[in-house]
C-alpha cells in the first residue's frame, strides 16, 4: 500500500471510530434519561411539609441566644482539648 492509501485508511478508521463512540454516547445519554424518568415515576421524592409553629409558644423561648450555646460548650471543648493533650503529650 502506498502512503496515501495508508493515510486514507487511517482517516477512515478515525472517523468510523469517532462515529461509534458518538453513537454509544448518544445511546448512553438516552438510557440515563429513561432510567431517571422511571426512577422518578416509581420512587418519587417525599414532599417535605413545613412544621407549623404553635401560637402558644412565645418567641422569646423559641429563639435562644447563640452566646448561651457557647457558654455551655466552652467546658466541653476545654475538656476535649485537655484529653487530647494528655493522650498525645508523649
Amino acid at each position: 500500500m502506498t502512503p496515501a492509501e495508508l493515510f486514507g485508511e487511517g482517516i477512515n478508521l478515525m472517523f468510523s471510530g469517532m462515529g461509534f463512540v458518538l453513537v454509544f454516547l448518544l445511546i448512553l445519554i438516552g438510557a440515563i434519561g429513561l432510567m431517571s424518568k422511571l426512577i422518578n415515576q416509581y420512587f418519587p421524592e417525599p414532599v417535605v411539609v413545613p412544621k407549623k409553629v404553635s401560637k402558644n409558644v412565645p418567641n422569646s423561648t423559641a429563639l435562644q441566644p447563640v452566646s448561651n450555646d457557647l457558654d455551655r460548650l466552652r467546658p466541653v471543648i476545654v475538656a476535649a482539648i485537655a484529653h487530647h493533650r494528655a493522650r498525645h503529650s508523649n
